[in-house]
């Protein structure tokens, strides 16, 4: 008994502390992305494909501490697409903000669609919603991105919108889940 509630507090803790982490990387990102919005330079062009790489490196850390439950293999595929993202990201910023938007878009559908079903998959360790809310989120707003390739002034500010939503979504999952641990153990942190 004790094996089986101290296996999910553990991955609750452990996805406590990776959605603070993705929170605070994710709100840095979109204030230098939103600054540098205007143009593809270096510092955008590194932003944006450092972005993906982020979320493989965090889906890393997560399939660690979730190797046993059934969300491990939504990670595994989290961490393939946003690698392809990554990639298709560097071919990307040659060729303009379109481009950009393009990859982000269909990369924002997909990521969106697996962080929905990962999270659905986890609504037993409590603070989910915000996960299912952003996963739906970001699937809409990947077809967004898709559509504003092809206006005539396309522009990355949306896409650091994009990410501080997100980061918001996994600051809330996080104080879910924090506050949720709290309550079953008895604690008053």
């Amino acid at each position: 008994m004790t094996t089986t509630t101290t296996a999910p507090a553990t991955v609750a803790s452990a996805l406590r502390r990776l959605y603070l982490v993705r929170f605070g990387f994710a709100l840095i990102w979109a204030v230098v992305l939103f600054l540098t919005a205007s143009s593809i330079g270096p510092v955008s062009a590194t932003l944006l494909v450092i972005y993906p790489l982020f979320d493989v490196g965090a889906a890393v850390v997560d399939a660690r501490s979730s190797r046993s439950s059934r969300s491990a293999l939504g990670l595994y595929v989290n961490i393939a697409i946003s690698g392809i993202a990554a990639v298709g990201l560097v071919f990307a910023v040659t060729s303009g903000i379109p481009g950009v938007l393009r990859v982000w878009g269909v990369w924002a559908v997909m990521a969106g669609l697996v962080q929905l079903i990962v999270a659905l998959r986890r609504r037993d360790l409590g603070g989910q919603w915000a996960m299912i809310a952003s996963g739906s989120i970001s699937t809409l707003a990947g077809i967004s991105f898709l559509r504003q390739a092809a206006a005539p002034h396309s522009s990355l500010s949306n896409l650091a919108g994009y990410a501080l939503l997100g980061g918001i979504f996994f600051l809330v999952s996080a104080l879910r889940l924090g506050h949720n641990a709290d309550r079953n153990t008895g604690g008053s942190n």
